[in-house]
This record gives C-alpha cells, sequence and structure tokens, in this order.
C-alpha cells in the first residue's frame, strides 16, 4: 500500500468489503443490511490503519463542513473574550466541529471580510460575540446564514442570542446586602444611563429586591465604569458628608476606585463600609479584603451557543445563562449591628 493518508479504499480492502460497505459502516448507516461480523471487520480495520475521514471530500458531497465561524469585536486576548472562545471551542470539539475566529476590533470592513472569508470556507454556522453586552443590529452579510449572538441581543425578529442574566445578578447582589443585615445606606455606584444594557438590568434588579424588602436604593454615586473615576466620585461623595453603609459597584473596576476612596477616608470595607460588585474579573481576587462579586459566565456562554447553533430547532430569542454570586470577604453587617 502507498504511503499517505489512509483512504476508505484502503479500510474496504483490508476488511475484504466493498468500499460502499465501509462508508456504511463508518458514517453510521443503519438503513443497509451488513452482517455485525462484516462492521466489526470494517471497524477493526479503521483501527488499524488509524483512518481519518476525509472532511473535506465530505464538506463537497454534504455541504456540511463541521465548522463553525466566531466574529468577535474585540481580540481573543482579552481575558473575556478568551473565556467566550474557550467555551466555544471545547463545545464544538465535543460535537466533532472546529471552530475559525475573526476579529474585527470594531472595524465593519474587518467584520463584512472576515464573514465573507468564512463564508467562503464553508462555514456551517456563526457565532457572533460582542465584548460588552448590548443591543446591536445583525450585520447584512450574516442574514440568512445560521447565526446566534453572543453577550449581545437584537430586536430582529427570530434571532437566536445567549446573554447574562444581568436582572438575576442585580437581584443576587441586593439580596446578599439585605441578607448581611443591610436596609438603609445603600448606594449604587456606576454610571445610570438607561443605554447601558448591563448597568439597567442589573440596577433594575437591584431595585426590585430592596423594593420588595420594603426599602431602596439611598441613591447613586454617578461614575464612568474605571477605577479613576470611581475613585474620584467617592471621594467626593464622602468629603461632602455622604453615608453609605454598602456600595454596589455596578462593575468590579468601580469597586477598586470605590476601596481607594474609602480607605484615603478612614473607612474599612468591610468592618464600615461594605461592597458588592459584578464581573468577577481578576481584581475582585486581587483587592483585599477579596471581593464579593457576580461572575459574569463567559465559558458558559460560549458552550451554550454552540449548542444552541447546532440544535436543528434553534429556539430563538435571549437564552439567559445565570452570574453566579462569588462571596468573600467584602461584605459584613453594618455598623452598629
Amino acid at each position: 500500500m502507498a504511503t499517505g493518508r489512509v483512504t476508505l479504499l484502503d479500510v474496504a480492502h483490508r476488511a475484504g468489503v466493498s468500499r460502499t460497505t465501509a462508508s456504511f459502516v463508518l458514517t453510521g448507516r443503519r438503513d443497509m443490511r451488513i452482517s455485525a461480523d462484516a462492521q466489526q471487520r470494517v471497524l477493526r480495520a479503521a483501527r488499524e490503519l488509524d483512518y481519518r475521514p476525509n472532511l473535506t471530500a465530505r464538506g463537497l458531497r454534504t455541504r456540511v463542513t463541521q465548522t463553525i465561524g466566531l466574529v468577535s469585536d474585540t481580540t481573543a486576548g482579552d481575558a473575556f473574550a478568551g473565556e467566550i472562545i474557550r467555551g466555544g471551542t471545547a463545545a464544538a470539539l465535543t460535537r466533532q466541529h472546529l471552530l475559525f475566529i475573526g476579529e474585527t476590533e470594531g472595524d465593519p470592513a474587518t467584520q463584512q471580510r472576515l464573514i465573507r472569508d468564512m463564508l467562503d470556507r464553508g462555514v456551517d454556522g456563526f457565532l457572533y460575540a460582542a465584548a460588552h453586552t448590548r443591543r446591536i443590529q445583525v450585520p447584512a452579510a450574516l442574514r440568512g446564514h445560521p447565526v446566534v449572538l453572543v453577550n449581545c441581543v437584537t430586536d430582529e425578529a427570530g434571532a437566536t442570542s445567549v446573554v447574562p442574566d444581568e436582572l438575576a445578578a442585580g437581584r443576587a447582589a441586593a439580596a446578599a446586602l439585605l441578607a448581611a443585615g443591610h436596609r438603609d445606606g445603600i448606594h449604587v455606584v456606576g454610571e445610570s444611563a438607561p443605554h447601558g444594557y448591563a448597568a439597567r438590568h442589573r440596577r433594575t434588579g437591584v431595585e426590585e429586591t430592596l423594593a420588595a424588602a420594603g426599602t431602596r436604593v439611598a441613591g447613586t454615586i454617578e461614575s464612568a465604569w474605571w477605577p479613576e473615576p470611581a475613585y474620584e466620585a467617592v471621594h467626593r461623595f464622602l468629603a461632602a458628608g455622604g453615608r453609605a453603609t454598602a456600595l454596589i459597584c455596578l462593575n468590579d473596576r468601580l469597586a477598586m476606585g470605590a476601596y481607594q476612596a474609602a480607605a484615603e477616608a478612614g473607612l474599612r470595607v468591610p468592618r464600615d463600609l461594605s461592597v458588592v460588585a459584578f464581573d468577577d474579573s481578576g481584581l475582585a481576587s486581587w483587592l483585599r479584603p477579596q471581593l464579593t462579586s457576580l461572575a459574569l459566565p463567559h465559558v458558559e456562554l460560549g458552550r451554550r451557543a454552540v449548542e444552541l447553533l447546532l440544535d436543528p430547532d434553534r429556539p430563538a430569542g435571549a437564552h439567559l445563562v445565570d452570574m453566579p454570586l462569588r462571596a468573600r470577604a467584602s461584605i459584613a453587617p453594618p455598623p452598629g449591628t
């Protein structure tokens, strides 16, 4: 036998059957009468020869390439994007699919070229991922192709998306403070702009849970979502005589700035001020004391998106993924209790 890739015909010759019989056995066809002995000979020959099917040739015949294109607006080096890729890759491999990854960095021309190139390579469908949860318009180049949106949603009818359950996360953040005895003096740190998807849903969840407990948010400390502006905003609040027993920071970076402002004001977390946040980034475990945070489930988002894409029924709508509470050391009962 010649060296090189083992073919289906090689397997058939070793097993003493026709090429058609070998093909039916190795593709799992059950609608042909093939003896158990012949099936075993084919499977044994495939193992002995280390036979691997030619997926390119199969794709030309079936128009199924067992590949998925993932188009992202950020780089794979970003921690959150990398987690989505990790979950999607693992789910694809368990279903004998490969993931092609393309990064647009927000450039429409790059995005169009990536989608076109992936279509030219015959991908079976697409994951369209956003670095930050938001509402989008599905790119025109994806219309008519199987698509699952990852970490983003759209108003377009019939679309399928997978997003974190930000509303439930807001409820869990408020519930964690209520369980520790907080009722009055709970402030939210972050932007209250209504267009921010995550901020709006997180805050709504907080407000619903506090209202159900007969209390409410005492106030909002407005800040952009970065440590420096958060430090400045919380510093101004405290310097002006503001009083809080707990802060709900709309992400971990805000919490970092809040920690610094509190320390400068002589307040200790959590003895004088409890803090809970969202995202569970690396900051949450690096801060001292370690920060209680609601984790963004990026690995699960990627895994679930692949499952939905490969589901022949592919139910439309937004599929919510839980954001688990990572309880650490930043919450304690209010001072004086």
